[in-house]
Parts: C-alpha cells; structure tokens; sequence
C-alpha cells in the first residue's frame, strides 16, 4: 500500500530543488500532486518530470492576494488538502554591513510572512487530519556569519509550528517541521549569486558538517514523505532534523 494513496498534496516552492524532490515522491506513494512556484518555466518542466496528473499553479507566497486563488483551484480539480508543504524559500546571504532593506524585505516577506498566510489562507481548504510540514534548516537555531537574516526568519517559522500546532489541535491537524542542513539547490544561486560564489559557500558548509560534505534533495524528500504519511501520527509541533550533522559540530 503506497503511503499516501488518494491524498492530495500541496507543495509550495515544488517546482526545483527540495520541493521537486518532494512532490515527486508524493506523486509515486499515491498522492494527488499540486506544485505552486513563480516561474511559468519552471512549472511546466517540473509538472512533466512528476507525472501522475500532477499540476502546477503561478502563486508568489509572499503577494497574500494569489493565495486564496491557488487553494481554491487545488480544491476544485481534487477536493481539500491532506498534506501542505509550506517549502517556498529564498537564501540570500549577506554580511551585516552590507544587506540592504531590500534583500531583508525580499527573505522576510517570503520565509515568514509567506509561510504564515501560506497556512492561514489553506485553512478553509485543509481536511481534518491533515499534515502541515515547513520547510525550517539548521541554521534556524545557529549563528554562522553572513546568513543573519535567513537564519531568523527560519527560527521565526520554528515558533509558528509550535504555537500552530495547539492552535490547530482542535481539528487534529499537525503541523512539523524538517530542518534540512546544506543542501546542492537552485535556491543557493537564484538569488545573485555566481557560479564561483556557490562554490566558496558549498565548500564552506561542507566543511561544517560531520558527513563532510552538503546534502542532496532526494535524501530530504524522504523525510517529508515520513512527516506527511501517519507513520509520523504522533508527531506533533516537533523537528525533523536532516542536516549531515551540522549542528552537532
């Protein structure tokens, strides 16, 4: 029996990276498959590589308008929400001197406030019962340099699982987080950063975790399938941790 047969899943940001990775794993246990992301491009690729009549929505988690649209049209091609996968994100590093208002607004906007009306406005369209997983890292809770902001606005989401999960128990709906460590993604050069730039960080980050080098995104999908399916019932406003043993150095 495939883990979740008829289920029908959301997974923000599913169209690269992480979420891709997700949504693919979702579609082959047996799940109804809806990516959201910003990209028309990148949307229609990743539709093609899931199969399994998933599809894939235009939304900007951090424009609140799109939203209600997005969930809407989820619930009229495969009804109401079992899995919501709040994965949309952005990376910009930046030392203190140097981030500007506007780098600070863009990772603020999309981690925290994105993530905070991402769940409040599936709200109506979720099914009791239903699993809520944000997307966290393991610099959510650390203090490396250059990385300041995306670190906060990681921590930020940590307390909205703990306080969404008691607000929400009244309908039996969990809400986890997965903290993946450093991870090969198109999030770490989307954003401005050239090829050689990605290079000095991922050798950095690999350098700070016990496994000696940095993660990829089929090794954090399998964590999101065990915290969508009931193998993870009990729990409840906790923490996946996947991060090569980045915190434990």
């Amino acid at each position: 029996m495939k883990k979740l047969q008829n289920k029908v899943a959301v997974v923000t940001g599913g169209n690269s990276g992480i979420g891709l990775a997700t949504a693919k794993v979702f579609a082959e246990q047996g799940a109804k498959v809806a990516i959201t992301g910003r990209d028309p491009k990148t949307i229609d690729s990743a539709v093609n590589e899931i199969g399994h009549n998933a599809f894939g929505i235009i939304s900007d988690v951090s424009s609140i308008n799109t939203l209600d649209a997005s969930y809407k049209r989820v619930k009229d091609t495969y009804g109401n929400i079992d899995v919501l996968v709040v994965n949309a994100g952005v990376y910009i590093p930046g030392a203190l001197a140097d981030f500007t208002e506007e780098q600070f607004d863009k990772t603020s906007d999309i981690n925290f406030k994105g993530v905070f009306f991402s769940i409040q406005k599936a709200l109506p369209y979720l099914n009791e019962d239903a699993s809520i997983i944000i997307t966290s890292s393991s610099l959510a809770t650390m203090g490396l340099p250059g990385v300041s902001v995306y670190s906060a606005t990681k921590g930020a989401v940590n307390t909205l699982a703990k306080a969404f999960s008691t607000e929400l128990a009244d309908r039996k709906i969990r809400v986890n987080l997965l903290s993946p460590g450093p991870i090969e993604t198109p999030i770490m050069t989307r954003d401005g950063a050239t090829n050689e730039e990605f290079e000095i960080a991922k050798n950095y980050l690999a350098s700070k975790t016990v496994a000696g080098r940095i993660g990829n995104a089929n090794e954090i999908a399998k964590g999101f399938l065990y915290l969508a399916s009931d193998d993870s019932k009990y729990m409840i406003g906790s923490e996946l941790l996947i991060d090569g043993g980045m915190r434990v150095k």
